[in-house]
């Protein structure tokens, strides 16, 4: 059965001001599933979940760039509030909940010649992740895109360049678009499975109205690359090990 579900995106935390999606994480953990809570913009997660903390046990948080600047050119502003300031205080949140801390970075243009080795270190979290910009035809790139990313895309030769700088970065897991394409089961609002192989995301049946085992033919999931990528690691903050 399922082991680990992640809630993805801000969009969890707008339902009833991120009370919601507290009880999903409650309701989860009920059947001892692991809990994983990604959050692309931090205000979302400054709100009460924590009632919820011994029910989560990852909260991972989108941190593309130290410099603000840079995080404004990227479209990862956040107006009068500092990106890099939330980061810290949602850390600190973190360890007095102990929730275990994850942070994700899209490596772009605009960021993939930057050091972010002692801020990282300094942030200690038990998994970075480190994502090589991805274009989805009809998400990010094309004509029906909802945005457009070309202008973010680097090589895979300049995405081994930031590896490279933070390769004494203990916690750094890298994912690069070939790992990153076809390795992940994802499901949409309506519970389809969307298949990345062909460059977009194209939907299966939803699972509520043919079943798993039906609609999950259609996902395109590679189970080898999942594993290559390490996508199979100690999820439970209980096995961590962790000093709160």
């Amino acid at each position: 059965g399922m082991e680990k579900i992640n809630f993805s995106g801000g969009e969890p935390f707008l339902q009833d001001r991120g009370e919601f999606v507290g009880k999903l994480v409650q309701f989860c953990k009920q059947d001892e599933i692991l809990l994983i809570i990604c959050c692309e913009h931090q205000q979302f997660v400054l709100l009460p979940l924590w009632y919820n903390g011994e029910y989560l046990d990852i909260l991972a948080i989108s941190c593309d760039s130290f410099d603000e600047d840079v995080n404004v050119l990227i479209g990862r502003g956040q107006g009068k509030n500092n990106h890099v300031e939330n980061l810290h205080k949602l850390r600190q949140w973190c360890w007095e909940y102990a929730v275990a801390f994850k942070i994700n970075s899209v490596i772009n243009r605009f960021n993939f010649e930057e050091d972010m080795n002692e801020q990282i270190k300094a942030l200690n979290p038990v998994r970075w992740k480190v994502f090589q910009c991805l274009l989805i035809e009809g998400e990010n790139s094309g004509e029906d895109a909802l945005r457009e990313a070309e202008k973010f895309v680097i090589s895979d030769e300049e995405f081994e360049q930031f590896l490279d700088r933070h390769k004494e970065v203990s916690c750094l897991v890298p994912e690069s678009n070939q790992k990153m394409r076809d390795s992940y089961l994802i499901l949409d609002e309506y519970m389809r499975f969307l298949n990345c192989r062909n460059g977009r995301k194209e939907p299966s049946k939803s699972i509520l109205d043919v079943g798993i085992e039906a609609a999950i033919k259609f996902s395109g999931f590679d189970e080898k690359m999942f594993l290559k990528r390490g996508g199979k690691y100690v999820w439970s903050k209980a096995d961590m090990k962790l000093d709160w």
